[in-house]
């Protein structure tokens, strides 16, 4: 399985909610790192990163679509591949759906039995205008 289609099967299983295969997609260590869209800026380490999930797919959160809008872009090495693009989010949360865009971006590493595991995973929204001077850059 390629990085991208791993990252694919990763958000179906968001999708899904199936917290088991969502957590075998990260690299079983307290070095996993993850830069969320949500409340928190991070989590540091597997142990956290499991029980974040098992919250989410216990809380009336839904995801009810996950498309690239740009991308994804990727490149793999032997052991090593990052994933890249900007993503709609379609959620619904009591009853009410609708849709956020984020920038996505994974490392993977490879694991021992030869899978693609998420070992650094950043979700992002930019800020209108964080320095209040608009965009630099200049049309």
């Amino acid at each position: 399985m390629t990085s991208i289609e791993t990252i694919n099967h990763f958000y179906q299983a968001i999708i899904d909610k199936n917290v088991a295969q969502i957590c075998h997609s990260y690299v079983p260590s307290e070095e996993t790192y993850v830069i969320l869209e949500g409340p928190r800026y991070t989590t540091l380490g597997y142990e956290k990163i499991a029980k974040g999930w098992g919250d989410f797919c216990n809380s009336p959160l839904k995801l009810n679509k996950i498309e690239w809008v740009e991308g994804p872009f990727a490149e793999e090495s032997t052991d090593m591949a990052w994933v890249g693009g900007m993503i709609i989010l379609t959620v619904e949360v009591k009853g009410k759906e609708f849709s956020v865009q984020f920038r996505s971006t994974f490392v993977l590493r490879k694991s021992d039995s030869d899978i693609w595991q998420i070992k650094h995973e950043h979700v992002s929204a930019p800020l209108e205008d964080p320095y209040g001077i608009g965009d630099w850059l200049k049309k």
